[in-house]
């Protein structure tokens, strides 16, 4: 079963696929919201998850994240969490009040690094697409808002 999944998403994201290995288990993080509240992978077990790895001074993620934007809002009467993780910015940076400002609902969790580590994150914007069972299925750094895979590996998560 695990191979049949690895050959569709395969074909279904072929081209955009990046090395990472499909199906993975999604390492735990332990991060701070802006407000201090801590969380981790743990609170979002049994449901699809995209994770946005960004920082407030890249362009590609200012261009991506309407595309995630529409995802959230499009999907919102689903149990999909999409989830910023901020990470490599620049002192005094305020990942959530950007985010408001470019007129993003999704949450940010702040200082990063670890998790961009552990999720092995080459630069932003890092896109990790993590189903119910919470294995990492896609893992891309797009930056088209309008590239149908997003939609594509959304359906995909939403469906296992």
């Amino acid at each position: 079963m695990r191979l049949l999944k690895s050959a569709l998403l395969f074909i279904l994201f072929a081209g955009s696929l990046q090395a990472a290995e499909v199906l993975n288990v999604a390492p735990n993080f332990n991060l701070a919201d802006p407000q201090g509240k801590m969380h981790t992978l743990a609170e979002y077990k049994g449901k699809p998850m995209i994770i946005h790895f960004w920082a407030t001074w890249c362009p590609y993620c200012k261009k991506l994240q309407p595309g995630l934007e529409s995802l959230r809002k499009e999907y919102a009467n689903t149990d999909l969490q999409i989830l910023g993780i901020s990470f490599n910015e620049d002192e005094g940076a305020m990942p959530a009040e950007t985010l408001k400002k470019r007129g993003i609902g999704f949450p940010t969790l702040i200082n990063g690094e670890s998790a961009a580590k552990s999720y092995g994150v080459p630069g932003t914007p890092t896109t990790v697409f993590i189903n119910r069972s919470g294995e990492i299925v896609w893992v891309t750094n797009i930056s088209d808002p309008n590239d149908p895979n997003l939609n594509a590996a959304t359906e995909f998560i939403l469906k296992n």
